[in-house]
């Protein structure tokens, strides 16, 4: 009867379980990769035919002070919405138009924002031409909300096969128009409205495949989305102020030029990054929130994410700055020669920084968001003032001070994620031995080239492809005979290739 009291012995109903994922983790880090890896290829040739044919470094570094006064601001963009959709158990749909809707509304006040800053940053460094820029970027802002909530949708389900249409058909335009416009002597425009048509390629790619309009409004219930995204959002505005400030600190300190060769350095070395660690991060996420859920150790799965990153990462950023003086030279020509030495700086720190993955995304998932914050405004405090004591060295003293500002990054938060995630410390020293040992194995090769056979400054193509395919062949072999964790995930994910899971399947059937 109705208003009855439910007996004791009656049985608790289970609580609603997350829907089924699209494919396994493994699966899903292929497609985030393959997503990555095209998007890298297309926005990296379209920068070397800008910077080579078409744009000198003072017009880059007009470019990269817009887009980073633009990018302090713009973090707001995502409010947390892909973090807070992929960590709920149950999504329903009142909660996904609640979401829609926030993100349509921060778009116009990040936008709005970043208009307002037009006219004052066109003052205070005594260029003109960035009130335009800060225009146009703003105007792409616009176009972003309706690709954030698709794409967290799609991340919250594992469907990342669709993360890769919305990568590749972003990127592809974007390439596009750059290069078109540069090549008419559009300057630094050219890369402004390169950034409006990735916006509007995504928007539309994600709004097809995975629907979720603004319209109609609904805000009311939006307590725990602005919670959430309020503290989202600061975490993310103290980490791009250190990540955005340094071009807008190199620019006003050093110039236009020093600002075009240190984020040429720094794009480079984020590039190589984010070919590998953007894309896994995306799927690590939502496949912790599920480790979550079951109320399973996140110790063990953890130790394997700093395993695959060490042993990718690391060979990757060492051969990265090794190869720095011939890859400029080869890429980008004799004017931006001086990029070499900032980027084999920047390498380095990237060496330090990908050695604790993870550090926003799982104290955001187990409920450490106000210790991550206070973590997060230290970092940012020193990353800022190391820098603007490096610029008294000039852009080379800037570059190195990345390199301490990494070794200080690491004592920051390894205690923080050792007592959060509770990892064997012991396992974690061993892996970061074995990385260590792949990595110097990785990079012999080239470094025999130098010493024996042709300096650095006259390596040419021939050379330095024999030495980066001789280096990943040592790579794989010294994996192999130190029976690093690694190579069990590469082997796993070489399975969950699609050429190779029809060949699998072929033999089954035979078989």
């Amino acid at each position: 009867m109705a208003g009855e009291a439910t007996p004791p012995d009656s049985p608790v109903p289970p609580p609603p379980a997350r829907e089924a994922a699209a494919m396994s983790v493994r699966g899903a880090a292929v497609w985030a990769m393959a997503g990555q890896y095209g998007s890298f290829v297309i926005q990296f040739a379209a920068s070397v035919v800008i910077s080579r044919f078409f744009l000198a470094p003072a017009e880059v570094g007009l470019f990269s002070i817009a887009l980073a006064a633009a990018m302090l601001v713009a973090v707001l963009q995502d409010f947390g919405l892909s973090r807070y959709i992929s960590s709920l158990p149950v999504l329903g749909r009142d909660e996904l138009r609640r979401c829609s809707s926030i993100a349509l509304l921060f778009s116009l006040v990040v936008a709005s924002i970043v208009a307002a800053l037009a006219w004052p940053m066109a003052q205070l460094y005594g260029h003109p031409e960035l009130f335009t820029l800060l225009l146009t970027i703003a105007g792409s802002y616009l176009l972003l909300p309706l690709a954030v909530v698709p794409l967290a949708l799609m991340g919250r389900a594992m469907e990342f096969h669709r993360h890769f249409a919305v990568s590749i058909g972003g990127a592809a335009l974007q390439g596009g128009v750059s290069i078109a416009l540069a090549a008419a002597g559009y300057s630094a425009y050219a890369l402004a409205w390169g950034n409006v048509a990735a916006a509007l390629a995504r928007a539309v790619i994600a709004q097809f495949l995975r629907p979720a309009p603004p319209f109609p409004l609904l805000l009311r219930g939006t307590k725990d989305v602005l919670s959430f995204g309020s503290k989202s959002s600061l975490l993310y505005l103290t980490g791009a102020f250190g990540t955005r400030t340094p071009d807008l600190l190199v620019g006003k300190l050093l110039g236009l030029t020093a600002v075009g060769l240190y984020s040429r350095a720094v794009s480079l070395s984020d590039q190589f990054r984010m070919l590998v660690a953007g894309a896994i991060g995306s799927v690590f996420f939502p496949a912790f929130a599920r480790i979550r859920d079951r109320g399973e150790p996140l110790g063990p799965p953890y130790l394997r994410v700093c395993a695959g990153y060490s042993a990718v990462l690391w060979p990757g950023m060492a051969a990265l700055a090794l190869a720095s003086q011939p890859l400029v030279l080869l890429l980008y020509g004799e004017r931006w020669a001086e990029v070499a030495p900032l980027l084999a700086m920047v390498a380095m720190m990237e060496v330090l920084l990908t050695s604790l993955p993870l550090v926003s995304d799982l104290p955001i998932l187990l409920g450490r968001m106000n210790r991550l914050i206070a973590l997060n405004m230290l970092d940012t405090a020193l990353s800022v003032g190391l820098l603007a004591v490096g610029c008294l060295w000039g852009v080379e003293g800037a570059a190195a001070s990345r390199i301490v500002y990494g070794l200080l990054w690491l004592g920051i938060y390894a205690g923080f994620m050792h007592r959060l995630v509770g990892f064997d410390g012991r396992a974690l020293m061993t892996i970061y031995g074995k990385s260590a040992l792949v990595t110097l194995a990785t990079i012999a090769p080239m470094g025999a080239i130098y010493l024996f056979v042709t300096p650095p400054n006259e390596t040419g193509f021939g050379l330095l492809l024999l030495a980066t395919a001789l280096g990943g062949l040592c790579w794989l072999g010294s994996l192999w005979l130190l029976r690093h964790p690694a190579m069990e995930e590469l082997i796993g994910m070489m399975g969950e290739l699609p050429p190779v899971r029809r060949l699998q399947k072929a033999l089954s059937q035979h078989g």
